[in-house]
């Protein structure tokens, strides 16, 4: 893959646009021989162009560094499909309701795929008092710990922040919910399915 903007890249957005290469040329004030040593990999675009061109094909700028355009195909916005993200480097978090190019700290961010929990990241879950209990049983030092434990149904979030030297403990609302997800900062993002626990 090119480190730059890729020239196949350029080419398919256009042409899924019904642009031709004049056309392309024109919004962005270059001749269409520009365009074309683009799409065949004889020259880049200028990084002043970036901008207007990323505009024009409709995409966003870190999609055409990263060469890989994103649709999000949850339009309906439902949450059990959305997306996780965590900085590796300042523990961010970021939701999206579907695909996207999420960078934090100068680094574009894969989306996480939960995993089955393992001994040490089980997640345990219990109806008590109209709500749903979880308990991690997992070490909440200062370099190893649950970061958060949420709870998610098709129309909602329910998120608790955990903390080092704390509990990774969390209470919710049941309704509607199907997900349960714990985040560890070592190990990624784990899930159990809600709807296994008889209540």
């Amino acid at each position: 893959m090119n480190p730059y903007v890729t020239g196949t890249m350029i080419r398919r957005l256009r042409e899924a646009k019904g642009l031709t290469q004049e056309e392309l040329a024109a919004r962005l004030h270059v001749t269409s021989k520009a365009v074309s040593k683009w799409e065949t990999a004889q020259g880049f675009p200028d990084i002043s162009l970036l901008e207007s061109l990323a505009k024009a094909l409709d995409i966003s700028i870190i999609e055409l560094f990263s060469g890989e355009s994103v649709t999000n195909r949850n339009r309906a916005s439902n949450l059990q499909r959305s997306v996780l993200y965590v900085c590796p480097v300042c523990g961010n978090s970021i939701l999206s309701f579907g695909q996207a190019v999420v960078s934090c700290c100068g680094i574009t961010l894969p989306p996480l795929q939960p995993e089955e929990p393992d001994d040490a990241h089980a997640i345990q879950l219990a109806y008590s008092d109209g709500e749903y209990y979880v308990t991690i049983d997992h070490p909440m030092g200062k370099d190893h710990f649950i970061t958060c434990i949420a709870a998610v149904s098709d129309n909602a979030l329910q998120l608790v922040k955990t903390f080092p030297e704390g509990s990774a403990e969390a209470r919710f609302r049941p309704q509607r919910v199907r997900w349960i997800y714990a985040y560890c900062n070592r190990h990624g993002l784990f899930r159990i399915d809600a709807k296994a626990l008889k209540r």
